[in-house]
């Protein structure tokens, strides 16, 4: 697959989540950022050319 777009609605806390969506061909992603380690997602993000935006929402509670 390609051009695959992966939402969430928690924030992705490490790059190697990033990596693995790549090779799934996921090419753009939502999510609501807030992570300690946006910049190291971000920058995996760039790496490979993926679109990465913040929505600032958050649906999940506890």
């Amino acid at each position: 697959m390609t051009e695959v777009t992966l939402g969430s609605d928690a924030f992705f806390p490490f790059s190697d989540n990033i990596e693995r969506a790549y090779k799934s061909g996921v090419r753009y992603v939502a999510e609501p950022g807030g992570s300690v380690r946006d910049d190291a997602v971000i920058e995996c993000c760039d790496k490979y050319g993926m679109t990465m935006v913040f929505t600032g929402i958050r649906l999940f509670h506890h």
